[in-house]
């Protein structure tokens, strides 16, 4: 330790479990369920306050489920809608309508089974007034400047001259990660395409020609392809699955520039001046930007997700191309994944091993990878100008960890597509018991189905215990759950499970 990171401990008069550095959904989902689950987190974001605009607009049926758990389900569908379909235009006549969306019912097994419209905004204002009821909350303003760690935690400095003492860290900043750059972990990725876009969000008058009811695209737009998305209202109070619709007069904008020299104007002028050119609106239908931002589709992967006690997460890990709307719910996922390890092993009553975080590089990092295959693949295909309809490989609910070290499968001859250790555990209501709300909380869940099989005496505040009767979707046998809803476990009878809990640490009393 140097004599600088000594007198930077010195200086650090707060000391906590977590610093979570970015308040996007990856640091807030991270910060809510740490702190249900009673860990010191602290949450810092740069900005004044939290990020304004539509951009990340689509949640994931897999997603859905994490915010299920979460408790705010509800919250988020009242704020938002299913998808509209798409129009195509050429000039100002309207065109070919089609679904990008393959479309399915709900099912017991699947509740939420489409992606849910919903501006990125909105999902993390739902996610910051459930930190704060949860007794947290956003340090805003507060810019990192120095990362310094040692055996027994991180010492973090900001640009305002104060500094903190965490146990461990979480970098949830972004593509642009000062903690990644700080730690010097390089990304391997690519250029998805070199034209560079402009995405934005306008509200239009009443009479705009351009109505709610479609996604709107002109790819054939003078100096490049338009879509044009429109927001839910989010105004109907409706808490059940129908959510608002898109009857509302603000739209995303997304456009491209077929000049990949192009600098985007991302000025209120600049985008009323491209929609009145590439579109039939006129300036006079324009009633206000909202907010505007320009990019160019990568695709990247961070060489590690780790390095000593400080964790990448969300598009610090890995950026995406929009196409497929896969990046924010990679990224919620993540901090799913990582939030109840970090808690197990800070348990002040039983920390589980240290090694139980080696799991979540192991995890993440292969799913990372593969679904930036994915979105670049949407991307390019949509670049051709060929339609895209999004199907199962996007709803992420066929993301397991069946070759995680975590994932202990101890029936033999299990047919492979039956539900196995590290698949998602689906939902069902069976012998008066919703499956969904039997997981839901910070608990791992031993869940009996079909069978009498004795159970050890695990209940209590880290392990619950259920019975059901036979279900198809879980087959017969006895099924440890996750606290992030994977099968850990499983087998015929309950043998074995106690010591599978307590190699990974979970405190079975005394």
């Amino acid at each position: 330790m140097t004599a600088e990171t000594v007198m930077v401990m010195v200086r650090a008069t707060e000391a906590v479990d977590v610093l979570i550095v970015g308040a996007g959904p990856t640091g807030l989902v991270l910060a809510a369920d740490l702190a249900r689950r009673g860990t010191r987190a602290l949450l810092v974001e740069r900005a004044e306050g939290l990020f304004p605009g539509s951009r990340g607009k689509g949640l994931q049926p897999r997603t859905q489920e994490v915010l299920h758990d979460l408790g705010v389900i509800e919250a988020i569908h009242a704020a938002g809608s299913e998808y509209p379909k798409m129009l195509a235009w050429e000039g100002d006549e309207p065109g070919q309508e089609w679904d990008m969306l393959k479309r399915t019912e709900p099912t017991e097994q699947v509740p939420y089974a489409n992606a849910w419209l919903i501006p990125q905004a909105r999902t993390q204002a739902v996610l910051y007034a459930r930190l704060r009821e949860l007794g947290g909350d956003v340090r805003f303003g507060t810019a990192l400047s120095g990362l310094d760690q040692d055996a027994d935690g991180v010492t973090a400095t900001f640009e305002d001259g104060t500094a903190v003492r965490a146990r461990y860290a979480v970098a949830a900043d972004g593509g642009r990660s000062t903690v990644r750059k700080l730690l010097d972990i390089g990304m391997t990725g690519e250029t998805v395409d070199p034209k560079p876009m402009l995405v934005a969000d306008v509200r239009l008058t009443e009479d705009a020609p351009v109505p709610g009811t479609h996604w709107h695209v002109w790819p054939k737009a003078q100096d490049g392809g338009v879509a044009f998305c429109p927001l839910p209202s989010g105004s109907s109070g409706s808490s059940g699955s129908s959510g608002s619709s898109c009857d509302g007069r603000v739209f995303q904008l997304a456009a491209q520039f077929e000049d990949e020299s192009a600098v985007p104007d991302t000025s209120p002028e600049a985008v009323v001046e491209l929609l009145a050119a590439r579109t039939p609106l006129t300036e006079a239908h324009i009633a206000e930007v909202l907010w505007a931002s320009d990019f160019r589709a990568r695709a990247a992967l961070a060489d590690r997700f780790r390095e000593g006690r400080i964790f990448l997460a969300g598009d610090a890990a890995h950026v995406h191309s929009p196409a497929g709307g896969q990046g924010l719910n990679t990224s919620v996922q993540d901090a799913y994944n990582l939030s109840w390890k970090l808690a197990a092993v800070l348990s002040p009553s039983s920390p589980a091993p240290a090694a139980l975080l080696d799991t979540y590089e192991e995890e993440r990092l292969p799913i990372a990878a593969d679904i930036l295959g994915i979105s670049t693949r949407i991307h390019r295909l949509g670049a051709q100008g060929k339609p895209v309809q999004r199907g199962d490989e996007v709803q992420q609910l066929g993301i397991g960890y069946r070759e995680s070290p975590l994932s202990r499968e101890t029936r033999k001859d299990v047919p492979e597509d039956a539900l196995r250790a590290g698949d998602r555990a689906p939902d069902g209501r069976r012998g008066g018991l919703r499956l969904f709300d039997v997981f839901q909380g910070p608990h791992w869940t031993l869940l009996t189905v079909g069978t009498e099989a004795e159970l050890p005496s695990l209940e209590g505040e880290f392990i619950r215990t259920a019975r059901i009767p036979a279900y198809e979707a879980y087959g017969t046998g006895v099924f440890l759950v996750r606290p992030d809803g994977y099968v850990a476990w499983a087998g015929e009878t309950a043998e074995g499970v106690e010591k599978y809990l307590a190699e990974v640490g979970v405190w079975l009393g005394a």
